[in-house]
């Protein structure tokens, strides 16, 4: 029989739905929550007999007042360690820029934990380690999420799996990260088609002066699509 939610817990959740979404509905809430519609109204009262700025009605929906914001400081242990071990991850995957972010992250975690809760920051025994990813692949990662951001395309030296190079230009829509490599799902000019590119096989990338329309076909869920349909 699952433990019930603790209401401080409940109440700080309700928050974050609201923050969420434009509009919310109490069964929305009920369902998500897995409590009674009846529960969420008292809940929606509290809250704003508290000073948080709920708007709206029953049957209609609530949202948030503009302005509002709660920093999340109700992290539990397991919460701790998860984004410890994803910070310990992109520290040793990621382009140098990630890094130094993942590294900021945590200690914005520590800061905001209470003072009993701190150390779970440092004495998390999570560690993800890597000993093959070599500069030029963290540097391409670094580039290549620039060109996703903004949707631009770039230029490819690229060898296969034979060592044959060819220059490519691409649509770069998704990084993916496979445990050993990276890749990056694009659409290729040159083939007309989605392609996947080992990031280890890139020999140099530009980022070109040519935006990309981001509409069929060349949007990741054209590209997730494709690569669930056929074998690449």
């Amino acid at each position: 029989m699952p433990v019930p939610m603790r209401r401080a817990d409940r109440l700080f959740q309700i928050i974050q739905l609201l923050r969420r979404r434009q509009v919310t509905t109490a069964a929305q809430i009920a369902e998500r929550l897995e409590v009674s519609e009846r529960t969420v109204y008292r809940d929606i009262r509290d809250l704003s007999l508290s000073g948080v700025p709920v708007l709206g009605e029953a049957g209609v929906g609530y949202r948030l007042g503009s302005g509002f914001d709660l920093p999340p400081m109700m992290f539990s242990v397991d919460e701790i360690q998860a984004l410890v071990l994803g910070a310990r991850m992109v520290e040793s995957w990621g382009d140098e820029e990630l890094r130094q972010a993942a590294r900021e992250v945590l200690t914005k975690v520590e800061a905001v934990l209470p003072p009993s809760k701190r150390h779970r920051v440092q004495d998390t025994a999570l560690f993800a380690l890597s000993f093959r990813v070599a500069p030029e692949v963290r540097a391409n990662v670094g580039t290549l999420r620039k060109a996703v951001d903004a949707r631009s395309k770039v230029h490819l030296d690229y060898a296969d799996a034979t060592g044959a190079t060819s220059g490519r230009v691409v649509c770069p829509l998704g990084l993916y990260f496979w445990g050993s490599v990276w890749t990056l799902g694009a659409w290729c000019e040159l083939r007309h088609d989605f392609r996947n590119f080992r990031l280890d096989r890139i020999q140099d990338v530009s980022i070109l002066d040519d935006a990309f329309a981001y509409e069929s076909p060349t949007t990741l869920d054209d590209f997730i699509r494709a690569m669930t349909t056929d074998e690449r």
